[in-house]
């Protein structure tokens, strides 16, 4: 699977799996997004997530794929930090605001600075019909916060503060988004890296969090590791198909795709978190997909 994986790398069939790759990553980081901003508190979900997702990858990474060359461990010392940072603002982002309101500032400030990040790094230009694909997809995307915002009366107290956290959140999306395309392009074998990347960043939310486990109502245990356990699997699918996306085709392009994953989240705050959504809504949903499909098409 890796020697076909390498293999395409830089052809027009390793462009389009990776924009596949992207675009089933966007789908499943909305399901993510809502199991973590779910039942449970946001804190305790990403603990419970991260549990299952060690207990899966550890014989993984332990016993089938290679280990991973010596001068990957300061890459990965680097990839432990910045998903550190990730997921402590994330938690606090959605534990004072509304899913849709913080979901869609969070993946809207990602692209641009992916973009800008993937330029710097990778030497990755956007032409002129590109650029205009990404102001229509992020007049969407804050579009649609600013629309919640407005509309949005519970905890309105707190929603300032959410925002606040949302954007840095994004930066931190931008940012292991980046470093992380670098770290997956920098081993001869993708998928020894995602089974250690996926190891090594399970350990920290459930030690950060075990205080809040301590107090948890021994009724709340078997549905919270279960909704983990589902939340794992959509976790490497979603953080395993951005990774091999950004490996086997363009990461600004990429990163812009899976922000598509905002449309996805308003239609699940819609059926299944019962936050309500209306025509306008349903407009602004329509231009982060139309900008998305710019992108795309001018490339």
């Amino acid at each position: 699977m890796s020697e076909w994986l390498i293999s395409i790398e830089g052809t027009p069939e390793g462009l389009n799996l990776a924009m596949a790759l992207a675009l089933m990553a966007a789908v499943l980081h909305a399901l993510f997004g809502a199991i973590q901003k779910g039942r449970h508190d946001p804190w305790i979900s990403r603990a419970a997530i991260d549990t299952c997702l060690g207990l899966i990858a550890a014989p993984i990474a332990l016993l089938v794929v290679p280990w991973p060359e010596p001068h990957m461990w300061p890459i990965f010392a680097a990839v432990f930090v910045i998903h550190v940072g990730y997921k402590v603002f994330q938690a606090m982002a959605y534990s004072r605001g509304a899913y849709t309101v913080v979901y869609p500032v969070v993946r809207g400030t990602g692209p641009l600075l992916t973009v800008i990040g993937a330029w710097i790094l990778f030497g990755e230009t956007f032409n002129a019909g590109q650029w205009a694909g990404i102001a229509v997809l992020l007049s969407g995307i804050f579009g649609l916060a600013l629309y919640n915002l407005r509309h949005i009366t519970v905890d309105r107290e707190s929603l300032v503060p959410a925002l606040g956290l949302a954007v840095i959140t994004g930066a931190f999306v931008a940012l292991y988004t980046t470093y992380d395309a670098y770290a997956i392009r920098a081993t001869a074998d993708p998928f020894t890296f995602l089974a250690w990347f996926f190891l090594i960043d399970s350990v920290f939310m459930p030690i950060w969090t075990w205080k809040r486990w301590t107090r948890l109502p021994r009724a709340e245990f078997a549905p919270l590791m279960l909704r983990g356990l589902v939340g794992a699997v959509i976790a490497m699918g979603s953080f395993g198909g951005i990774l091999l996306a950004t490996r086997l085709g363009p990461v600004g392009q990429a990163a812009v795709l899976r922000e598509t994953s905002t449309v996805f989240a308003a239609l699940i705050g819609w059926v299944i978190l019962r936050e309500a959504v209306g025509p306008r809504r349903l407009a602004l949903m329509g231009l982060i997909a139309t900008g998305a499909m710019i992108v795309q098409f001018a490339a």
